[in-house]
């Protein structure tokens, strides 16, 4: 089987997790670090897709607390597309919202706070892996 990759795309960083082949597990991935005011990294993505032979990618969509889609969200949306024509894959597109404050609480938990640069990437990947898991349980029907 194949496996979902997940990105929770951001101007600055761009978190990665991918599934386990059964789609049951996800496992995060390192942090992409993106260049301010340049275009969105795709081929590094479209190596991980290939690398772990991804046929789905999931784009945390991030959602106004109202539901409705603003400036960020057409960004997502039209990254997501240019994504879909490079890459032989299907994306979709998964509600993101608070996802950073819940991964800051995991890591929290943890016993790991968040001070620096580095830990915001640590943040970011925990909060791709929370978007891919949350999509995994929902196509398991949990």
């Amino acid at each position: 089987m194949s496996r979902v990759l997940a990105l929770d795309y951001g101007e600055r960083r761009i978190g990665m997790a991918v599934s386990d082949p059964t789609r049951t597990i996800a496992q995060s991935l390192p942090t992409i670090v993106r260049r301010r005011r340049r275009r969105p990294p795709y081929g590094k993505i479209i190596e991980t897709i290939e690398e772990w032979e991804v046929d789905t990618v999931v784009v945390g969509l991030p959602i106004e607390l109202t539901g409705e889609e603003g400036p960020p969200a057409r960004a997502v949306r039209e990254f997501g597309a240019g994504l879909e024509r490079r890459a032989a894959v299907t994306v979709r597109y998964w509600d993101e919202r608070l996802s950073s404050v819940r991964a800051e609480r995991e890591l929290a938990q943890l016993d790991e706070p968040v001070r620096s640069r580095s830990d915001k990437e640590r943040v970011d990947a925990m909060a791709a892996l929370l978007i891919l898991q949350s999509y995994l349980d929902a196509q398991h029907g949990r």
